[in-house]
């Protein structure tokens, strides 16, 4: 599988990876990851990755608890990490593409900026899917353009973040690639993947863009159907059936990158240690297993590799947002 644009150019760059080492000094007595939704979106998803690999790999001497801690794609916990717990060193906080997106956009809050975390590490990339109910009209994505095209106004999209979220960008591609409007589409938000799901399945909305490895459950019990997923090309395994945008003659590409970081004070010492759990699991057979059964794909950086990484999407999203109107 090709690596998504972005890593190239940062690999090809010659960023090399640059690997804290743990020190023996510092050993997390209560273990946190904070998942910044409800139960049942993608950043439960990145934790239970997270916990279920360290678990597995036998790296903690405590078993790492999970909490939920929604609001705003992430942004209830970037402020709660910054005004409450700056120092928390027991704390990683499941961070994707769409925080990196409403960094761009400043919704963390105007004095909060990508320099106000330090940046862990990711356990793998997601892309995103056009999701629809099983027993929907269309089998293609190009039946379904061709319906919108016919009928602007008759479909809502809903999905887990505003206007101008990663998910309201997926439905915006496809309505600039039939010269629509964007900013004229019929969007619910909700507050994460788990309620977008629920509504499709519902019938309050027809077309979810949410990303694929969330709905692999769905997938398998055939309760919905990804009509396109925005990856370069096909991807492999339990997804190998579903053809791209791409391939169906759309120009629309959105790799999900999935990550972690820590509040801004931590101290060096438990940054170093998180920072070599990260090396040390992009290295084990049993993380690899997790990662490919909840349907993520490859993407191993940690320290200032991933920090790297995290500034060079940002300033991508802050172009992007221009483009559609959402930033001058």
């Amino acid at each position: 599988m090709k690596l998504h644009s972005l890593t190239k150019a940062l690999l090809g760059a010659g960023l090399l990876m640059m690997t804290g080492t743990a020190s023996a000094e510092f050993t997390p007595d209560k273990p946190e990851c904070i998942a910044p939704a409800k139960p049942g979106g993608g950043f439960d998803l990145t934790c239970r990755i997270l916990t279920n690999s360290l678990d597995k790999s036998g790296l903690l001497n405590e078993p790492m608890r999970v909490t939920f801690m929604p609001g705003g794609v992430g942004a209830v916990a970037y402020t709660h990490m910054n005004s409450n717990r700056r120092e928390d060193n027991n704390a990683v906080v499941a961070f994707s593409s769409g925080s990196s997106l409403n960094l761009a956009l400043s919704k963390f809050g105007r004095d909060l900026g990508v320099d106000d975390a330090r940046w862990v590490g990711s356990i793998g990339t997601d892309y995103g899917a056009i999701i629809v109910k099983a027993d929907a009209p269309w089998q293609s994505l190009e039946e379904l353009a061709a319906d919108l095209k016919a009928n602007p106004n008759k479909l809502v999209f809903g999905a887990g973040g505003t206007v101008g979220s990663q998910d309201w960008m997926k439905a915006a591609f496809l309505y600039r690639s039939l010269g629509l409007d964007p900013r004229a589409m019929r969007y619910v938000a909700y507050e994460g993947g788990g309620d977008a799901m629920a509504a499709v399945l519902g019938n309050h909305i027809q077309v979810y863009p949410g990303d694929v490895s969330e709905i692999k459950g769905q997938l398998d019990a055939g309760i919905v159907r990804v009509l396109a997923v925005m990856a370069p090309e096909r991807l492999e395994g339990d997804f190998a059936g579903i053809p791209t945008a791409t391939e169906q003659g759309f120009d629309m590409e959105w790799p999900i990158m999935r990550g972690f970081y820590m509040a801004p004070d931590v101290s060096d010492e438990a940054y170093d240690y998180w920072v070599q759990q990260f090396n040390e699991l992009h290295q084990n057979d049993a993380f690899a297993q997790v990662r490919d059964h909840q349907g993520l794909f490859p993407l191993s950086m940690s320290g200032a590799e991933y920090e790297a990484y995290v500034k060079a999407e940002i300033e991508k999203f802050q172009n992007l947002s221009r483009e559609m109107g959402l930033l001058r």
